[in-house]
């Protein structure tokens, strides 16, 4: 009977199996495509886009669209960007497992009214306060500097980073952190020396996620910076639609550029995000 139990199972087994790497194969061309076609595109010059196909290869491989593209401004916007995102994301990941722990571990009072408003303010669309945020950082001084875009990053990624990391560190073992009290370790020590080390998968997870986020961000980007020096590669990205509008080429190649830093993140990041939200699905 097990025998004629395989036999029965071996082909129902086999029929999903090539429509699950039927339908990956799709979801590739779909994903991929449009990558294919910036690439492609950022390969030909002006004359060859506009006479041939769109996915024609070009006669020529060359990369002077990115040559021209890294003569530009390129690097100041890639190094605001950078900057942006380094601080933003340090201040983040640090504000949000401090505020994390004792919503996880500590028993009070105003524990769940307190997750409660953190959850509720997931809900705020970030683009209505634009004009406020836009009326502070003028008062504040800070208006077109890479200051003023600091303070909305970690703002409104705060609540959901905050969100999923009180779920992780409420799944670590509380024996873990009462050993440690017992050998001596006040919260603060249990925090940076117990908690803060288990928590990295999480942290590196929310790392990934909210880096691409800060990476892309355009609305606050493009209100609350006004000059070259201070703008980032999506507000580059724009101006160069303005500068360059018919040489769409060279907007291809600039944003494959822009686009590669976020891409490499994921590719040598992506088994700690995995192993992140599968090591919170499993303990939450």
């Amino acid at each position: 009977m097990a025998g004629r139990k395989l036999i029965h199972k071996g082909p129902g087994f086999s029929f999903f199996w090539c429509l699950a790497v039927f339908f990956s194969l799709v979801w590739l061309v779909i994903a991929g495509g449009p990558f294919y076609y910036l690439f492609l595109t950022s390969l030909k010059s002006q004359g060859e886009f506009l006479s041939g196909s769109l996915f024609k290869l070009p006669e020529v491989f060359s990369l002077r669209n990115y040559a021209r593209v890294l003569e530009g401004g390129f690097y100041k916007y890639f190094l605001n960007s950078v900057l942006v995102l380094g601080i933003s994301l340090s201040l983040l990941l640090f504000i949000s497992a401090f505020a994390s722990y004792p919503l996880a571990r500590m028993r009070f009072k105003l524990n769940r009214p307190i997750y409660a408003l953190i959850v509720a303010a997931m809900s705020i669309p970030i683009h209505i306060t634009l004009i406020p945020v836009f009326t502070m950082s003028i008062r504040a001084g800070i208006y077109d500097s890479i200051w003023a875009l600091i303070g909305p990053n970690v703002a409104f990624n705060l609540p959901v980073s905050t969100f999923i990391l009180t779920a992780f560190m409420t799944g670590i073992s509380r024996e873990i952190e009462e050993a440690a009290e017992i050998d001596g370790c006040g919260k603060f020590r249990a925090f940076f020396h117990v908690i803060f080390p288990l928590a990295k998968p999480g942290l590196a997870t929310l790392a990934i996620y909210n880096g691409v986020v800060i990476w892309n961000e355009f609305s606050f980007a493009m209100v609350l910076t006004q000059s070259p020096e201070t703008r980032t590669l999506p507000l580059a990205v724009w101006e160069y639609q303005g500068q360059y509008t018919i040489n769409i080429p060279l907007i291809m190649a600039l944003l494959i550029l822009s686009s590669l830093p976020v891409i490499l993140l994921y590719i040598f990041g992506q088994d700690k995000l995995v192993k992140g939200m599968m090591a919170g699905a499993v303990k939450g």
